[in-house]
């Protein structure tokens, strides 16, 4: 039934990588590759490509487009492409650091506004921005392009992640980011693994990571993000998004692949950003995004688990809407989608024992 209703169903909203490469060099991202990486570079759809792809989406009944990366604006057809989604009637939203904002990009985003722009803030002094980014004169390029945006009068989000190399000033940060945006920061306190797998990489996202005590105290501390946890009650957990109850081995009971997808720099399709797992993407280069969402996207989401510890450990757990969970993580954590992840599982119960809700 799933899968009939689905393929009527259209998307409303795409992302799209238009590079995964990054002038900056962050510790804990899952998908950078060095700004000058010329294989990375040609593996990048053209403008043709990415007004291809979007035009299929439109037909099929998109209104909404996120442009990330990597960092957009590396793109030196950035503006074409930009101004390409526009007149194909899309909405746009751009997640940037910011580091390479000139006058040209606000003129650009003034005269065609954007639904917001997001950026991301790493620190709040340039000790702790640049250990982040590990790049020298970053944090400065950083307040230049976020001021020209906030002075340009564009309407720009603020973002954090919080890691071991900025936790000492997170509440710095918090304070920065709701200086300059008053009606909207968020921050995120979970770093997931790479996308490429690689080791060396992966290893210094695992050490970046706060511990489950250290998460549940920084989410304390922020009285907004501590109200969203406490909604989240018991019965909300035991049943899935789609209404089906977590008892069974569907491995998807999200919404990814039901409203919305993600365009790869390469123009692979993806559920969501996150879902790499061998077999769960489609190369929009060789088939149509009507096809892959008619018929490929269903078959991925009604694939199923079989490892018995997933099963009776996590799809019966009472606080999974308290885990970063999902199968996507779960593969780019062991390389399986039905597999337990023991720091996942440790942060929900640090969150659940912080708000006293009572276990089966």
């Amino acid at each position: 039934m799933w899968t009939r209703l689905a393929a009527k169903r259209a998307p409303l909203s795409f992302q799209l990588e238009l590079t995964a490469r990054c002038n900056n060099d962050c510790r804990h991202c899952y998908i950078n590759l060095p700004a000058g990486d010329l294989a990375a570079r040609a593996r990048e759809l053209t403008a043709e490509e990415i007004f291809r792809i979007a035009d299929q989406a439109v037909e099929m009944g998109a209104v909404w487009c996120l442009l990330t990366g990597g960092e957009p604006l590396l793109r030196a057809d950035f503006a074409e492409i930009y101004l390409g989604l526009k007149q194909r009637g899309l909405l746009l939203s751009l997640f940037t650091n910011a580091c390479l904002l000139a006058p040209e990009h606000v003129a650009l985003l003034r005269r065609h506004p954007p639904r917001d722009v997001e950026v991301s803030v790493y620190g709040a002094s340039r000790e702790a921005y640049e250990r982040v980014t590990r790049r020298r004169g970053s944090f400065a390029a950083f307040t230049r392009g976020l001021n020209l945006l906030l002075d340009g009068g564009v309407d720009v989000r603020l973002k954090a992640v919080a890691m071991r190399s900025n936790i000492d000033e997170f509440p710095a940060i918090a304070a920065f980011c709701r200086d300059r945006t008053k009606d909207y920061y968020r921050f995120d306190p979970l770093l997931h693994l790479r996308y490429d797998r690689d080791p060396e990489r992966n290893a210094e996202i695992r050490a970046e990571r706060l511990t489950p005590a250290e998460i549940v105290a920084v989410e304390r501390a922020d009285g907004e993000r501590f109200g969203a946890l406490t909604s989240v009650g018991v019965e909300g957990a035991r049943t899935a998004n789609d209404g089906s109850p977590r008892e069974n081995d569907h491995l998807f009971h999200c919404g990814a692949g039901t409203s919305s997808f993600t365009v790869g720099a390469d123009g692979m399709l993806r559920l969501c950003g996150a879902l790499v797992h061998p077999g769960t993407t489609y190369n929009l280069r060789a088939g149509s995004l009507r096809e892959a969402w008619q018929e490929f996207v269903p078959r991925v989401r009604d694939l199923r688990g079989t490892n018995q510890l997933f099963l009776q450990r996590c799809r019966q757990c009472d606080i999974i809407d308290l885990c970063q969970w999902c199968p996507a993580h779960a593969d780019l954590e062991s390389g399986a989608m039905d597999e337990w992840a023991d720091y996942f599982c440790a942060v929900a119960h640090a969150r659940a024992a912080a708000l006293a809700v009572p276990l089966a």
